[in-house]
Formats: C-alpha cells, sequence, structure tokens
C-alpha cells in the first residue's frame, strides 16, 4: 500500500513538473525571470531592452503566461502615458533558489569531463 502511495506521489510530482516546465521552457522565459530577479522593477519596455531580440509580441505573451501562473505581478499606474511595472511574486522567489541549482547543474552536465563519459 505505502509503495502504491509513494508511487502516485511521484506521478503527481512528475506532473506538476510537467505543467511549471510548459511555461519556463518557452523561449525567453527563464531570462524574463531572471532579469526581473535582478531588477526590482521592470518596465516592458526597458525589459525589452535588456533582452534585445525579443519581439514585443513574444514579450507579452511570457508576461501574460507568467502573471496566470503567479510568478509575476503587473502593476499599472494611472499616468498619462500609463507606466506598467513587472516584479517577481514571492512563488517566483522560491523558485529563484531552484533555478539556481539547476542552473549549476546544468554547467556540469554541459563540461567538457562529463561530455567525454557520456559519449562511452
Amino acid at each position: 500500500m505505502e509503495q502504491r502511495e509513494a508511487k502516485h506521489e511521484e506521478e503527481q510530482k512528475c506532473e506538476a513538473i510537467n505543467s511549471v516546465w510548459m511555461v519556463l521552457g518557452k523561449k525567453w522565459a527563464l531570462l524574463i525571470l531572471k532579469n526581473l530577479h535582478t531588477n526590482e522593477a521592470v518596465r516592458f519596455n526597458q525589459l525589452k531592452r535588456i533582452l534585445g531580440e525579443i519581439s514585443s509580441t513574444v514579450l507579452a505573451a511570457r508576461l501574460l503566461e507568467m502573471e496566470r501562473e503567479g510568478l509575476i505581478s503587473k502593476k499599472i499606474y494611472l499616468e498619462i502615458p500609463p507606466r506598467v511595472e513587472y516584479r517577481l511574486t514571492t512563488r517566483a522567489h522560491e523558485l529563484a533558489g531552484i533555478l539556481k541549482e539547476l542552473g549549476e547543474w546544468a554547467l556540469r552536465w554541459k563540461s567538457p569531463t562529463i561530455a567525454s563519459t557520456k559519449k562511452q
């Protein structure tokens, strides 16, 4: 019985990771999160300049997806012209540590020493 529950729990974790990765795995998503983590609050055009080659359409889509997932928040200031700032949520700040560890693992995994052992 315990083994079946453990297997079910592992399957739920895999499904949850897959769901999160559907958002984070898209092009630009991790770079957007990194830049929001580095900067307290960022405006749309500022983020677009930082990222360089991203189109306005793709940036808007990624920001909306991450906002819907609760990773970023959007604050609209009633000014003329309107000002919109994006920030990481608490949920995304928790994710930052996990992504840092994942990045370190990815660098180790891609290192020449490990790459040579993978070919054997």
